[in-house]
């Protein structure tokens, strides 16, 4: 009887035994074909604000305060900045006068931000011809004369300092400063870039992120 018992305890763990390993199979068959998460972007930061003095910052970096906007030569490039991996924000009304009661206030930027537009004509100048709408590095060229303007303009008016080894107050070799043009390191004076029709810009501060982009989605332009 005591050997019968054995057996039956033996093959009643022998069952368990079993189980347990097709179990542990199965999880394992579950876990290789699990979709795998994309890790999360880090959250994007506001650094430097569009300044107040929006006209005065047009006529500093040598464009032409206007009461319209002209659309003979409208191009869109996109800006992306990143501080150690995470976006920084390219703020709206970069080269609008936002005060101006010409200019009128959307909620329908990305997220639901701010953007600023519709621009009938100001009783005084209001928009420059090199300009943000809204948030979300959009830059708009939007002038009477066929002539490009350049990254250095845009950042005079967005009042952040620009060379090969700084942006705002982050200079190398304390932080490194590198810049990409459609994904590809460009090495040269980044304020002569000419902001071309569907140029992708990337500025990289410090650490750079996972992918450095190489396009853009310019469906909101």
């Amino acid at each position: 009887m005591q050997s019968g018992r054995r057996r039956s305890i033996g093959g009643r763990f022998g069952v368990a035994l079993g189980s347990a390993v097709l179990a542990l199979a199965a999880c394992d068959a579950t876990a290789s074909h699990a979709p795998t998460v994309p890790p999360t972007s880090p959250p994007a930061q506001l650094l430097w604000p569009a300044p107040a003095d929006a006209m005065g910052l047009t006529v500093e970096a040598g464009l032409v305060p206007e009461t319209v906007e002209h659309l003979a030569f409208h191009v869109h490039a996109h800006l992306d900045v990143f501080l150690d991996g995470a976006p920084v924000i390219v703020p709206a009304g970069i080269g609008i006068n936002i005060a101006n009661p010409g200019v009128k206030e959307f909620d329908d930027g990305p997220g639901g931000t701010k953007a600023y537009g519709g621009i009938e004509g100001c009783a005084q100048p209001c928009i420059s011809p090199l300009h943000t709408h809204e948030q979300g590095g959009i830059i708009h060229t939007e002038s009477a004369t066929a002539l490009p303007n350049t990254l250095g303009q845009l950042f005079v008016e967005w009042d952040v300092a620009l060379s090969a080894t700084c942006v705002g107050t982050y200079c190398a070799p304390e932080k490194a400063v590198a810049f990409y043009l459609n994904g590809a390191p460009f090495t040269g004076d980044p304020t002569t870039i000419l902001l071309e029709d569907r140029l992708e810009v990337a500025i990289v501060i410090g650490s750079p992120p996972a992918i450095i982009p190489s396009t853009a989605d310019f469906s909101r332009a």
